[in-house]
C-alpha cells in the first residue's frame, strides 16, 4: 500500500443533469473517451469504434457475472414501507440486506405472500433476515426488481425494461448485486466484429457485492478496507489469457471488476492461472499492474473505489483532467453513462 491518500484529491464536479438515468440505445452508441497514458491528447469516439483502438492478438477480458433481481419492496408489520437490497445469502432462508428503519423482531411482508423476520444488524451495517422460503431465488425471479443504483432509483422507479438493460448481453453466472457496467456497452454484433478482427475474448466471473460500491469514509483513502467479493476463473480462460500475453497481445480488462480479478490472479504464486475464491484487493495510485494492459471503464463517482482504481491505472492528474473535459463536453456519467478507454 502507498502512503496517505487525501480523499479530497479524488473529487471532481459531476453535475446532476449529466447522470444518466437510462442507457444509450443501441448500447454501442454510447460515447467513448480515449485516454492514452503516454500522451496528453484525448480522442472522442463512439463505443462501436472500439475495434479501431484494439489490435489483432489482444485479449478482451469480460466479467460474465449476472445481476440478481435482489431489490424487494414490501411493508413492515406496522404499516411502513420496507425497501431492501439483498446483499448476501448466508444460509437456508437467511440473507443480509441494506435497508433503513428496520428493528430486530419486526415482521416484513412482500408481494405474493412472502414474509421475513428481521433478526438484527451486523457489524457491516447489514440487516440479517430470515425468509419464509428456504430458497428465495425462485421468488426473486418473479417478484424481485433490478438493483438500480440510488442515483437512478431516486429519480425514477425501476421498470421491466431495466431487467434487460441493467445486464450485460453475455451475463451467465448469477450472483451480483450491481452490474459490471463497463460491459453494458457491448452488443453481440460488436463482440463478433472484434473477434473477426483478431481480438480474443476471455471470461472471468467476479460477483459484484458491496465491496465495489461501498463508500470511502476515511479522509485518508488509504485506510479504506474493501469487502471481499467472490470470483472464479476457469482453466481454459486462464490459458487463453496467458497465450495472448505470450504472443505479445494486450490484456484489455472490461471494467474495474475484471481488473481486480486479473490483478488478484497476478499477485498469486501461480500468476494467471485457474482460481476461485474471494478478493478484497483495493487498487489505489501506487499499485503496480501486473496483468492489465488496457482498461475499458465508465465514468465513476467522485471519491469512490472504482475512481481510485482508474486513477491508479491512468494517473490521477491525467484522469481527472480527462473527466473535466468530458463534463465540459456533456458526456453522460456513471452506470448507464458513457465509457472511457485507458490505453
Amino acid at each position: 500500500m502507498t502512503g496517505p491518500l487525501p480523499l479530497s484529491d479524488f473529487d471532481y464536479e459531476a453535475p446532476d443533469e449529466l447522470i444518466a438515468s437510462a442507457p444509450a440505445e443501441p448500447r454501442d452508441s454510447a460515447r467513448l473517451l480515449v485516454i492514452r497514458r503516454d500522451a496528453d491528447a484525448l480522442e472522442h469516439a463512439v463505443f462501436r469504434d472500439l475495434p479501431r483502438f484494439l489490435r489483432p492478438g489482444d485479449c478482451l477480458v469480460l466479467n460474465r457475472t449476472k445481476v440478481m433481481p435482489c431489490r424487494l419492496l414490501g411493508r413492515k408489520s406496522t404499516g411502513g414501507k420496507a425497501d431492501l437490497l439483498l446483499v448476501r445469502e448466508t444460509g437456508p432462508a437467511a440473507w443480509t440486506a441494506l435497508a433503513s428503519g428496520l428493528k430486530a423482531g419486526q415482521a416484513l411482508e412482500f408481494p405474493g405472500g412472502m414474509t421475513a423476520r428481521v433478526e438484527g444488524l451486523n457489524e457491516e451495517g447489514e440487516y440479517a433476515l430470515t425468509f419464509a422460503a428456504a430458497d428465495l431465488r425462485p421468488y426473486l425471479a418473479e417478484h424481485g426488481l433490478p438493483p438500480l443504483p440510488p442515483y437512478i432509483s431516486k429519480r425514477r422507479a425501476a421498470s421491466r425494461a431495466d431487467a434487460e438493460r441493467y445486464q450485460t448481453v453475455y451475463a451467465r453466472d448469477e450472483g451480483s448485486i450491481a452490474a459490471p457496467t463497463a460491459g453494458l456497452h457491448f452488443t453481440p454484433e460488436l463482440l463478433e466484429r472484434l473477434r473477426g478482427g483478431g481480438v480474443e475474448t476471455a471470461w472471468v466471473t467476479l460477483h459484484v457485492g458491496r465491496g465495489t460500491f461501498r463508500p470511502i469514509t476515511a479522509d485518508d483513502a488509504s485506510r479504506h478496507r474493501m469487502l471481499a467479493e467472490r470470483y472464479e476463473v476457469e482453466a481454459a480462460e486462464a490459458e487463453r489469457m496467458r497465450a495472448a500475453r505470450a504472443r505479445g497481445g494486450r490484456l484489455v480488462a472490461v471494467g474495474t471488476t475484471a481488473t481486480r480479478t486479473l490483478e488478484t490472479l497476478a499477485a498469486a504464486p501461480g500468476g494467471l492461472d485457474a482460481s476461485s475464491g474471494e478478493s478484497s484487493l483495493y487498487i489505489v495510485p501506487g499499485h503496480e499492474f501486473r496483468a492489465v494492459d488496457a482498461l475499458i471503464t465508465n465514468f465513476h463517482l467522485p471519491r469512490s473505489t472504482p475512481l481510485l482504481l482508474a486513477c491508479a491505472f491512468a494517473g490521477r492528474e491525467r484522469l481527472l483532467a480527462a473527466y473535466r473535459e468530458a463534463v465540459a463536453r456533456r458526456y453522460r456519467l456513471y452506470s448507464f453513462g458513457d465509457a472511457t478507454l485507458l490505453l
